[in-house]
C-alpha cells in the first residue's frame, strides 16, 4: 500500500473508531433506535469507503505494477491469468462488503 494511503486509511479507521465508541455510549444511555441506525449507517459507510481505498491500493501496487520496481515488496509473482483471477476476488471482496 502506497504512504499516503495508508496515513489516509489509517486517519480515517482512527475516526471509525471513535464514532463506534459514540454508539456504544449511544446504546449505554439509552438513546433513541433510530439515531443509532443513523449512526451505524454512517458507519458502514465509511468501512465500505476504506474498503474500495485499500482495494484500489492493491490494485494498483499489487496487481498492476506486480515485478515493477514500485510494486509492492509483498506481491507474488504472477501470470495474466493469476492477475485476473485476483482482480476478479478483489471485487468480489468489495461487492460482497
Amino acid at each position: 500500500m502506497e504512504a499516503e494511503t495508508r496515513t489516509k486509511t489509517d486517519r480515517r479507521l482512527a475516526r471509525l473508531e471513535g464514532q463506534v465508541r459514540g454508539i456504544r455510549r449511544m446504546l449505554s444511555e439509552d438513546a433513541y433506535c433510530s439515531d443509532v441506525l443513523q449512526q451505524i449507517s454512517a458507519i458502514t459507510s465509511a468501512l465500505n469507503q476504506v474498503a474500495a481505498a485499500v482495494a484500489a491500493s492493491h490494485i494498483r501496487t499489487c496487481i498492476l505494477d506486480h515485478g515493477s520496481p514500485s510494486s509492492h515488496e509483498q506481491t507474488k509473482t504472477m501470470t495474466r491469468e493469476e492477475m485476473i483471477d485476483e482482480l476478479e476476488d478483489v471485487m468480489s471482496r468489495l461487492v460482497k462488503a
